[in-house]
C-alpha cells in the first residue's frame, strides 16, 4: 500500500495527534518521550512517508550533534583518507560530520568557517591551508566553537589543540634508512604552504648535520602558492635531470605527491631501475604502492590522528578541557620499503 506523503512537522503533528515539540523530542531521541507515545509515533511512521528535517530537529538543542571538518582539498587522497577515519570515529560517538573544502583558497576557507559557525556545529576540526589561511577567521572560530587543528599547526594560534604527525621522527627515520643503505639523500622540499613544509625540511637538515654531511635542498624557482605538487616536482626535477643534476644517489621528497612527480620525470630520463636514482617519499599516499616502481615512504598513522582529534574536540565540547593548557599530540610513522628505494 502506498504511504501517505507528509510534507512538514506541522502536518505530521495534525495527522497523528502528537504535539510538534513532542515529535521534535522524539526525533532527537526516542527515549526522551513516554514509551506509549514513542510507540504511537513509531506505528504511525510505518504508514506515512515522512523524513524529519535534520536541521529543524536540532534548532532548539544545546548540542546539535554536528561536527564540522574543513580540509584544503577534497581530491587530495591524504585528506580523503583522513576524512574517512574522522567520519568513522565520529559516527561511533554519535556525531554527524559536515565537510567543507577550501579548494586551496583562503577566501573559501573563511567562507567554510562562517558556514559552520552559522550551523552552530558542536565543534570543528580544521586541516588549514597554512600560510595562506586568514588568521582572523580561524581566531573567530576558536573563540566561538570548540576547535582542533589537524595535520598542520598555524603560527599565531598556539593556544589551539593540535594533532598531527611527528615530522622530525618521520624524516629522521626514512633519512637514516637511505643513509644506511648507501646514499646521502638530496631533499626535494614542498612549496611553503603550511608548517609541515618547513618542519620536514628542518628535520632533514638537522639529520644531515648530525651525520657530518652537507644538506642539499632542491627548491623550485616558481613555487607560487600551488597545491599541484606532482606537476611542481615533475617540472623542477625535469629541469635538473636535463642538466645532468641529481641523476644518481637518493632523492628524499617531502611528500609522496612530490615523489610521484619526481618519479615521472626520472622515468622519462631513464634514471629508475636497478642501480638507478633512488626516490623516497612521505605519507604513504594510497597510490604509492601502485607506482612503477612502487614508492618507498613512511606511513602516517591516520586512524590515530583522527581518533585523537575527535577525543580532543569532544573533551572541549563536554567542558573537560576548560582548565587545560593547549594540547599538542603528534604520532610516529612507519617505514614502508618498496622498489623505488
Amino acid at each position: 500500500m502506498r504511504k501517505a506523503k507528509i510534507h512538514s512537522m506541522e502536518e505530521l503533528s495534525a495527522t497523528i495527534g502528537i504535539s510538534r515539540p513532542t515529535l521534535s523530542r522524539y526525533f532527537q531521541n526516542p527515549e526522551s518521550v513516554r514509551a506509549s507515545t514513542a510507540r504511537k509515533i513509531s506505528d504511525a511512521m510505518e504508514t506515512l512517508d515522512y523524513v524529519p528535517n535534520f536541521f529543524a530537529t536540532r534548532l532548539n538543542r544545546k548540542a546539535t550533534g554536528m561536527l564540522g571538518v574543513v580540509i584544503p582539498h577534497a581530491t587530495d587522497l591524504f585528506f580523503a583518507s583522513l576524512l574517512e577515519q574522522i567520519e568513522i570515529v565520529a559516527a561511533e560517538l554519535g556525531y554527524t560530520v559536515f565537510t567543507q573544502s577550501s579548494h586551496g583558497s583562503p577566501e573559501m576557507e573563511s567562507r567554510a568557517i562562517e558556514q559552520l559557525l552559522s550551523m552552530n556545529a558542536d565543534g570543528v576540526l580544521v586541516a588549514p591551508l597554512g600560510g595562506q589561511s586568514r588568521l582572523e577567521s580561524l581566531d573567530r572560530l576558536r573563540r566561538n566553537l570548540p576547535m582542533v587543528l589537524v595535520d598542520s599547526a598555524i603560527p599565531g594560534l598556539d593556544d589551539v589543540d593540535f594533532v598531527g604527525t611527528d615530522n622530525h621522527q618521520s624524516i629522521k627515520m626514512i633519512g637514516e634508512y637511505l643513509l644506511r643503505t648507501g646514499h646521502a639523500p638530496t631533499f626535494l622540499g614542498m612549496p611553503r604552504l603550511n608548517a609541515n613544509a618547513a618542519a620536514r625540511e628542518v628535520a632533514y637538515i638537522e639529520l644531515m648535520e648530525e651525520r657530518g654531511l652537507e644538506p642539499v635542498v632542491i627548491r623550485g624557482q616558481s613555487v607560487g602558492d600551488s597545491w599541484h605538487f606532482e606537476a611542481y616536482a615533475h617540472d623542477v626535477m625535469e629541469e635538473h635531470f636535463a642538466q645532468g643534476r641529481h641523476v644518481s644517489g637518493a632523492l628524499l621528497c617531502a611528500n609522496d605527491r612530490l615523489a610521484i612527480g619526481a618519479l615521472r620525470a626520472a622515468t622519462r630520463f631513464g634514471l629508475t631501475g636497478e642501480n638507478g636514482l633512488r626516490i623516497a617519499g612521505h605519507d604513504d599516499h594510497p597510490l604509492s604502492r601502485f607506482m612503477t616502481p612502487a614508492l618507498t615512504t613512511v606511513a602516517q598513522d591516520i586512524p590515530a590522528i583522527a581518533a585523537a582529534a575527535l577525543r580532543l574536540v569532544t573533551d572541549q565540547i563536554k567542558g573537560d578541557a576548560h582548565d587545560l593548557p593547549p594540547r599538542r599530540e603528534t604520532f610516529a610513522t612507519r617505514l614502508i620499503i618498496r622498489e623505488s628505494a
